[in-house]
């Protein structure tokens, strides 16, 4: 398993997957980690095996079913030794949480904590196909950083779910799924990005307390 480390070795560990589209070293991922690596935050990433293999020979491949992506995440969890934090951009959020309410005491033991970064909380185009059932079955405490106006779950919309769990939320406003806002609300993606790596880094600092 090839990891992309960023940060000090002894800092607190989040694993962070990667979106359905882009590989672990895409734009956001790449702010994300290094942000958070000059706060003291240890930062893995990972592709999942069908983004390895898109890598290697070119070819665009949709992601693999839910089952599988959260069983590879699951077997990164295993083999990390002492407690972690895992999460992701959307999918990889997704996944992560997924992960989280498996019914794995050893799996519940190690994470600490979740963290999504514009949770996928249904298809675009499609809000009655919701992706939020696990939800309450996640023992670990859950973060979601998302743009109020994110087509994959609006602040409107999400406001109208019934997700049966605690969550501590960081609505970034007028961000788009990449937290992307419009110009004319006078906020740019990196002061929304940085707002997210100040929320993840308090986090991590929680969690690993």
């Amino acid at each position: 398993m090839d990891f992309i480390y960023d940060g000090p070795v002894d800092g607190p560990l989040f694993l962070f997957a990667h979106g359905a589209g882009a590989d672990a070293q895409s734009d956001f991922m790449n702010t994300i980690a290094l942000g958070l690596a000059k706060k003291g935050v240890r930062v893995a990433r990972f592709n999942f095996p069908y983004m390895q293999k898109r890598l290697e020979d070119g070819k665009r491949r949709p992601p693999d079913r839910a089952p599988k992506l959260v069983e590879f995440f699951s077997q990164i969890i295993r083999d990390t030794k002492g407690p972690v934090t895992i999460g992701g951009k959307s999918m990889g959020g997704r996944i992560a949480s997924m992960v989280a309410a498996l019914d794995d005491e050893a799996l519940n033991h190690k994470i600490k904590g979740v963290i999504c970064l514009g949770y996928p909380f249904h298809p675009q185009g499609k809000p009655e196909k919701l992706r939020t059932e696990h939800i309450k079955d996640i023992q670990a405490p859950l973060f979601i950083a998302q743009g109020t106006r994110d087509k994959l779950g609006s602040r409107e919309e999400v406001a109208n779910y019934d997700l049966g769990k605690a969550i501590d939320w960081l609505w970034l406003e007028d961000g788009d799924h990449d937290f992307k806002p419009r110009v004319k609300s006078g906020l740019t993606q990196c002061q929304h990005t940085q707002q997210a790596i100040k929320f993840i880094n308090r986090l991590m600092l929680k969690t690993a307390t």
